[in-house]
């Protein structure tokens, strides 16, 4: 009778558990928050890409549980269209240049970046940091430094690795994406009076099997540790 007890303690034991711990989502999420959301909540499946491709993926019927973007356009675009939940902005951010360490074109400003012969890299159009970048240029009377562009990234993880590795003189990149590679690259202000509102905005995927796990995720985000751990990431607080 022992044996039988344990054998049926030992069955029950893991749904117990799993059903304790709940569903493991995915997370739809954009390239700049690669660092900040796994270290907040390490137990879910994280894609993280360019937030408009995201968001072609979610139309297109694609899993995921919770979608986190870098602009508030393609969350409100989708919240429109009634696949996402209402989105919520949990974070914002700033743009920088960077250039490598060596600098090899004496870049020091962004000013400099409309020289002749400057390698220049940007996000793509559509995507958020390739708009703010665009933004930023025409705020400035700078937009002649797009005859500079030698590439076009659909992801802002992208331009970061492209200037660490030397592979162009100056990449605009969120202040966050230069963190992890401080040692390979020199950050460059950008004035005040460029810089666009960064809005990062969150929401539950309404096609998602785990509608209540996802909503706890969305709060968790919202939560006074995880807007700590954020901030300690380097990106501002709505």
């Amino acid at each position: 009778m022992r044996r039988v007890a344990a054998l049926a303690l030992a069955l029950v034991l893991p749904v117990a558990v799993a059903q304790a711990s709940g569903p493991r989502l995915t997370v739809f999420a954009a390239a700049s928050l690669a660092e900040a959301l796994p270290r907040i909540d390490a137990a879910e499946r994280y894609s993280f890409s360019g937030s408009d491709q995201l968001a072609f993926q979610i139309r297109q019927g694609a899993t995921a549980d919770v979608y986190a973007a870098a602009s508030p356009k393609y969350p409100q675009e989708l919240y429109k269209d009634g696949l996402v939940a209402k989105p919520v902005t949990f974070a914002t951010n700033r743009l920088v240049v960077i250039v490598p360490r060596a600098n090899p074109a004496r870049i020091r400003s962004v000013y400099d970046l409309r020289r002749d012969g400057i390698k220049l890299v940007i996000g793509a159009k559509g995507v958020p940091i390739g708009d703010y970048t665009r933004t930023v240029l025409d705020r400035l009377g700078l937009s002649d430094a797009l005859g500079n562009v030698v590439s076009e990234e659909t992801d802002v993880k992208l331009i970061a690795g492209k200037v660490a590795l030397g592979e162009a003189d100056a990449g605009f990149v969120y202040r966050t994406d230069a963190r992890p590679i401080v040692g390979k690259v020199i950050q460059l202000a950008i004035p005040s009076k460029a810089q666009p509102p960064v809005e990062y905005q969150i929401a539950v995927v309404a096609a998602s099997h785990h509608k209540t796990a996802a909503g706890a995720f969305v709060r968790r985000l919202l939560s006074p540790r995880s807007r700590a751990m954020l901030r300690a990431a380097g990106f501002g607080l709505p």
